[in-house]
């Protein structure tokens, strides 16, 4: 019987995750293994999900629909923590719903020589903001700094997640000083940095843009023209891909055989 697993979000038509996933089943001689995708919005989630047969085995979430999986199954611990979820796992009559955001980024720091940190700059404030401070506190990082256009509102939705993590963080509007860090995260849309990019990249020698389409951003030219390390969000993609095939399948596939599919598209 043909097993079946699919990506879903709003827009998904750009989405990488067929040639990864469709890349690890050749690596792991899953012949039997299908991977599709499937635009779907967040109010259709609840009606696509429990009109699935028993072959599904796991789908993997995209925005807009990590935040609303999280009321569709069990919640794992990090999924609870990051209050997203991009991924979810069919067992018999049991649901679970994972976060590998959180995991990717730290394993995709490590790939690039990054393995302990005091501090972490963040832009942004959303979803992948969270993962970004957890991603930061499991380095070992004791602050964090945020830049948000809407400083009130980052420290109302974040500061109890910092204390969780016993993490001291420091919400500063868009139009201050960059805070100085050893890695600085940027979690905002393509284009928003482009006009604090110098400052940011003065602001930490390591750099994650988690955009990866249109690349590169202003910010990555800047700290390439500024001997940073560069991160972006291909590196994000899969090692957290990495993750949720191992949730699928129970099996583990080398990263390089992920980022090679990548590129490749």
């Amino acid at each position: 019987m043909t097993v079946r697993c699919a990506v879903l979000g709003s827009p998904i038509e750009h989405s990488l995750s067929p040639a990864l996933h469709r890349a690890a089943y050749a690596e792991l001689g899953l012949t039997d293994w299908e991977y599709q995708r499937h635009r779907v919005e967040a109010a259709e989630l609840a009606g696509f999900v429990s009109g699935l047969d028993s072959s599904w085995r796991g789908l993997s979430l995209t925005m807009p629909l990590k935040a609303v999986a999280l009321e569709l199954g069990e919640p794992d611990e990090l999924a609870v923590l990051a209050g997203a979820a991009n991924t979810m796992i069919f067992a018999g009559s049991r649901r679970t719903v994972h976060n590998t955001d959180v995991g990717g980024l730290v394993s995709a720091f490590g790939a690039a020589g990054v393995t302990s940190i005091d501090a972490a700059t963040v832009l942004g404030s959303g979803a992948t903001a969270r993962s970004s401070i957890i991603s930061a506190a499991r380095m070992g990082a004791t602050r964090v700094g945020l830049m948000a256009r809407r400083p009130d509102h980052a420290r109302q939705t974040l500061s109890g997640l910092a204390d969780r993590l016993g993490v001291r963080l420091e919400v500063v509007a868009w139009s201050s000083e960059v805070p100085a860090a050893d890695v600085l995260i940027s979690t905002v849309v393509g284009g928003a940095a482009d006009p604090i990019a110098d400052a940011a990249v003065a602001a930490a020698p390591v750099i994650f843009d988690v955009i990866y389409d249109p690349w590169p951003t202003a910010l990555a030219d800047a700290a390439e023209q500024h001997g940073r390390t560069v991160l972006n969000g291909l590196d994000l993609l899969v090692h957290q891909a990495v993750g949720q095939i191992e949730l699928m399948t129970g099996r583990t596939v080398a990263v390089e055989v992920l980022h090679r599919a990548a590129v490749a598209g």
